[in-house]
């Protein structure tokens, strides 16, 4: 008779979501948990954590292709030796391996290779023969966003979610990216719904915070979501996600035209003198000085600083959204030679490139690099005529609704300062239509309707920005 320890070293070892793991060391299994759990509450340092794991079972598979498929999301180049590395650790242990770990290799792999898309859908095909591998779903969800990928952000969860409930641990996490893919998906209430749920369940969880901040900001409750973001603060950590939730505050504060309350927050949050790199951070700093430049803000040296911080990774070509916003900085400060570079590697990326960024760039990332190029050197018109056309595109950049916001906003601009009062009118009442709060629309119609000469009108407008600012 087969003897109890024999029967269980014979059965397959699993995670406390019961997917399967082939490292037969309970250890390994749960400093792995404790690494993703980081990494889905932007808490502590996910890597390092697995990091010591890998320390003390360097045979540990998933320990391996957990780093490698969490450094997917920083999007640099500067990860990508220890991506491979990783990948080289996990390929001698593949004979060894169960399919779902081979499923995380093949994703990986393509990430690698830049075919975004087929990464994503070998993750999905592990998802659905593993609906609780949490990890496949974060990755999936994350990277559907960094793709624009609208619909999937919210169906990827979809499709797993009726099985999931509060007794499987991690369903928090799982409300936050089901929340979120309603909300980009215009469902707010329910998005909303789910988010608070999510809270109900870990009031420390940032992500279900970040579902609340975009409904707030979509539907313009800037002073709902001003107080909805200060009380729950305390909870976000010191994270590189904590900034970019402090640039949603800030951009509340920036509809009301409370400029010294943005000013405070990129000081405090965002100023890459106090930052270490992270791109994530450098992209918030570069939205938020962007917008306040657009509305006449004085912003100082603090181009300076943050294009130092962008610089090095002018020639990147890795991700369209990283190069606009390096772009943002170089026209800002006046870099030439640095948007020369920029410029340049991405037109020889295009000559050959066929992957999944090679479109973004192509069809959003470039125009509108060199859109910013036409309005930082006063070519309004041009600027006009680079954007207008893709306006109802953007999503391919990828990012959010309220990162992408940054085209359409530059668009208004460029139209009010070429004189193109008709058009800015047109976009001007496109937007306060979406967002009637928001002052800085109201103020849009008043200059169009003032150049188009319809006094009364741009005194009316003109009232209910400072109706909106007042309340």
């Amino acid at each position: 008779m087969t003897s109890d320890l024999a029967l269980k070293s014979a059965l397959p070892f699993s995670d406390i979501r019961g997917v399967p793991v082939s490292y037969r060391d309970r250890g390994a299994i749960e400093g792995l948990e404790r690494a993703i759990l980081m990494s889905l509450s932007f808490r502590g340092d996910a890597i390092a954590e697995i990091d010591a794991v890998l320390a003390e079972h360097p045979d540990f598979m998933m320990g391996w292709l957990f780093k490698a498929g969490w450094l997917t999301q920083a999007m640099e180049t500067r990860v990508y030796d220890t991506m491979l590395d990783c990948l080289a650790q996990s390929e001698r242990l593949l004979a060894g391996c169960n399919d779902r770990e081979l499923g995380h290799y093949e994703a990986v792999m393509a990430w690698v290779r830049g075919d975004f898309f087929d990464a994503v859908q070998k993750w999905e095909a592990v998802l659905t023969r593993y609906p609780m591998d949490l990890l496949a779903l974060e990755l999936i969800h994350y990277t559907m966003v960094l793709l624009g990928d609208v619909p999937g952000q919210r169906d990827v969860v979809a499709r797993v979610f009726n099985l999931w409930d509060e007794s499987v641990p991690g369903y928090e996490f799982v409300l936050g990216f089901y929340s979120f893919g309603l909300e980009e998906n215009r469902d707010f209430a329910r998005a909303e719904e789910l988010a608070r749920q999510a809270l109900a369940i870990r009031p420390d969880n940032p992500y279900a915070v970040h579902t609340v901040s975009h409904v707030m900001e979509m539907r313009g409750r800037q002073a709902g979501g001003i107080r909805f973001m200060r009380d729950h603060a305390a909870t976000w950590g010191t994270s590189n996600f904590a900034n970019h939730l402090w640039w949603h505050t800030g951009l509340y504060h920036l509809d009301l035209e409370q400029y010294d309350a943005v000013f405070e927050i990129f000081d405090t949050h965002l100023d890459s003198r106090h930052k270490d790199g992270h791109k994530y951070e450098e992209l918030d700093a570069a939205a938020l000085l962007w917008r306040m430049d657009l509305v006449g803000q004085d912003t100082g040296d603090r181009w300076t600083h943050l294009a130092d911080k962008w610089e090095p990774a002018a020639q990147d070509t890795l991700y369209a959204f990283n190069d606009v916003h390096a772009m943002l900085t170089f026209v800002s400060d006046g870099r030439d030679d640095a948007q020369k570079a920029l410029l340049s590697a991405n037109e020889r990326y295009l000559q050959d490139a066929s992957d999944a960024n090679a479109a973004m760039t192509r069809e959003i990332g470039l125009p509108f690099c060199l859109a910013m190029q036409d309005f930082k050197n006063e070519d309004y018109k041009g600027c006009v005529k680079r954007l207008l056309p893709i306006r109802y595109m953007t999503y391919r950049l990828g990012g959010s609704y309220a990162q992408r916001d940054i085209i359409g906003w530059t668009l208004l601009e460029a139209a009010l300062r070429a004189r193109e009062f008709d058009l800015a009118l047109a976009l001007a009442n496109e937007r306060t239509g979406i967002k009637p709060t928001s002052a800085q629309n109201w103020r849009a119609v008043a200059r169009a309707f003032e150049g188009l000469g319809d006094k009364g009108q741009a005194d009316r407008a003109t009232a209910k920005a400072q109706s909106l600012i007042a309340a």
